[in-house]
């Protein structure tokens, strides 16, 4: 199986503040609505994709084992490693000192790292393999070309 390289970007930066408009009504995805010229004020990115300042870290992804669950190649990871990691949550994995990000399947003592793309198996833990849950990713910031 193709290992997939996460690139680390950076940390989070408690108090760092960008604003950016937020404009106050829901834009429409079906049929087009007139535009409102109406701004409700301010948005900071940390405020909504980091919890944990702290424990935060930026990743970029390579590969193509998760794109059913809309991480693409070159897409952002915002990943949380104050989180404990559940069963069914995509995590950024450590596996024999390899990093990967998959979805946990945890079920019985069973443990498993399953890819999102049909292309590729579950990759199965063994007793004998070194695992550790480096942290969970709370949102993907994907670019559109």
């Amino acid at each position: 199986m193709k290992n997939e390289a996460l690139t680390y970007i950076g940390q989070a930066k408690k108090g760092m503040f960008l604003p950016l408009p937020l404009y106050a009504f829901r834009i429409p995805a079906g049929f087009p609505s007139p535009a409102e010229d109406y701004m409700e004020g301010e948005l900071d990115l940390n405020e909504e994709l980091v919890d944990c300042a702290e424990a935060t870290f930026f990743m970029k992804v390579s590969g193509d084992s998760m794109i059913d669950a809309g991480i693409m190649p070159g897409g952002m990871l915002v990943v949380d490693r104050s989180l404990e990691a559940r069963h069914g949550q995509i995590v950024i994995a450590v596996l024999d000192g390899q990093l990967t990000v998959k979805r946990l399947f945890d079920r019985g003592g069973h443990i498993q790292l399953r890819p999102e793309n049909p292309k590729y198996q579950p990759i199965k833990i063994s007793k004998e393999q070194d695992l550790q849950i480096w942290g969970v990713v709370t949102n993907v910031i994907t670019r559109l070309d």
